[in-house]
């Protein structure tokens, strides 16, 4: 399987309302295998950041003034993520911006593209729900060491994303039978059948002390419950 763990940074939150990407981030695993192929864009968005946003990623108006525009560099990602599985942490955020520039172009969206998209951050919740999910919150908890990351950068978080990404389904390989190479001779091995109607299991009675202790644990239990016990009501 093809995965491209993907990531953005943008102007600010708003696709919808203006806002643009300034770097893109994508990094390639094929069969829980990191490639190295990885690709990382600068993108003109021809406005500037938020004050805020400029603070998360530190990438400013006049270093994105000679970067290519989002239409020189749209086939490129395109030829990059065509038919890989897209994994994103919070996936409608990154989806969604793309898309918008993707609508400047008259172009299909990115959906139309990839194979499909898998949100980190959902998985995150399901294993840990009430509990931080965010990116770095995530890096703590799995031991992924994230110490450079002083700024948000695009790439650098797609690498961490996919060291997450395996200690989250650590093991999932273990539950799934390769029918191919040394693998497949295991598959062909049959167990012998055993009868076991020949097999009498032995009956252990409690003895009178075992059932005594018992007794006691019981009565604790019913002080305790005010006299509520109800496995014994019948």
């Amino acid at each position: 399987m093809r995965q491209i763990f993907f990531d953005t940074e943008t102007t600010g939150l708003a696709a919808e309302g203006g806002d643009r990407i300034i770097e893109i981030g994508c990094v390639e695993m094929v069969n829980r295998q990191l490639t190295g192929n990885n690709l990382h864009l600068y993108v003109n968005p021809q406005r500037a950041s938020h004050e805020d946003a400029l603070r998360v990623h530190g990438l400013t108006e006049a270093f994105l003034s000679d970067k290519p525009l989002f239409a020189d560099i749209a086939d490129q990602l395109l030829d990059f993520l065509a038919g890989a599985e897209l994994v994103i942490h919070n996936a409608p955020f990154d989806i969604g911006f793309v898309n918008a520039e993707m609508k400047r172009l008259r172009r299909p969206p990115i959906t139309d593209t990839v194979g499909s998209v898998r949100d980190t951050l959902l998985m995150a919740r399901d294993l840990f729900p009430g509990k931080a999910n965010s990116l770095d919150a995530l890096c703590r908890r799995l031991e992924v060491d994230n110490s450079n990351r002083k700024l948000h950068g695009a790439l650098l978080d797609a690498e961490l994303l996919a060291e997450v990404y395996i200690r989250l389904t650590r093991g999932q390989d273990s539950l799934v039978m390769d029918d191919s190479g040394s693998n497949a001779q295991s598959a062909e091995f049959k167990l012998a059948a055993i009868d076991l109607s020949s097999f009498v299991l032995p009956i252990l009675q409690a003895s009178e002390e075992e059932q005594l202790a018992h007794e006691r644990v019981l009565g604790e239990l019913d002080k305790a419950s005010g006299g509520k016990r109800i496995w014994q009501s019948a």
